[in-house]
């Protein structure tokens, strides 16, 4: 599992040009940026290349003010079109991969089964259109304690609605901080929907700080991604207690020690 800095979290108060140039400093080889879309994207991939870092992952844009994503509310699939749309061209210009497509919170009007119905739809036009760009589509369930009302918060919730658009450039995205806040066992839960999963996050669940590896229900996930040959990125998307640097330290080797063969499964 390769390692990758969240931006938007990680080396808080520095432009983004000095969060590339830390995260490279601290050994990783790849980055998430939630919503890089405040720049052109030849810009951003100009500052890739020249940190020697990899796009690991981004968001799809959230839509207007207040909203947590598209892709399941009703009346909004030509937004969320342009939302994707804006997505795949950072993509092609970056050669970011996966794409977390925010389902969003279902209006109050719309009953469930509505907004899943326009979910799968979104899911099974958008689908192709990433597979062109060489890019998957995951989603992520997010804890209700932080995310009330979105539309899943249980893996097994968003592994329904993969299942149901069945195309390949359609996973998960398993955060084991989202697990751990919703009271879940992260080890069983990941064992139900191993074969969806296409990027992992992690993070300690006391405020969203540096992950415990050693924590007994972290280490078993990290060995059962390891075992599971799972060759996608971790994604350390967290805010550090002080200096990132300091923190990442502070957990890697027991990271190492729980993803086993002296860490070689768990490279940055």
């Amino acid at each position: 599992m390769k390692l990758a800095a969240n931006l938007t979290l990680l080396y808080p108060g520095l432009p983004l040009a000095a969060r590339m140039a830390a995260a490279r400093e601290d050994g990783f080889a790849g980055v998430e940026i939630l919503f890089p879309y405040d720049q052109p994207p030849a810009q951003l991939a100009a500052q890739l290349r020249e940190h020697g870092l990899a796009l690991a992952l981004v968001n799809t844009p959230l839509g207007a003010a207040g909203e947590k994503g598209l892709a399941c509310v009703p009346g909004r699939e030509a937004d969320f079109g342009a939302a994707l749309d804006q997505a795949l061209a950072l993509c092609r210009a970056t050669g970011c991969r996966i794409v977390h497509a925010m389902a969003g919170m279902p209006p109050a009007p719309a009953g469930m089964d509505e907004c899943r119905a326009t979910l799968i739809g979104n899911l099974q036009r958008a689908a192709p259109r990433a597979a062109q760009a060489g890019v998957t589509l995951t989603l992520e369930p997010l804890n209700r304690a932080d995310m009330p009302g979105y539309f899943y918060y249980l893996p097994e919730q968003a592994a329904d609605i993969i299942r149901a658009v069945d195309h390949p450039n359609v996973g998960l995205q398993f955060d084991i901080y989202h697990n751990l806040r919703e009271g879940l066992d992260p080890h069983a839960e990941l064992r139900r929907v191993l074969p969806l999963v296409r990027h992992v996050q992690f993070a300690g669940p006391d405020g969203r700080h540096e992950p415990d590896p050693a924590s007994p229900p972290v280490a078993a996930t990290l060995r059962l991604l390891a075992q599971s040959g799972y060759g996608g990125w971790m994604g350390c998307e967290y805010t550090p207690r002080g200096l990132a640097s300091a923190g990442l330290k502070a957990w890697r080797g027991a990271y190492d020690a729980a993803c086993g063969s002296g860490g070689a499964a768990c490279a940055s």
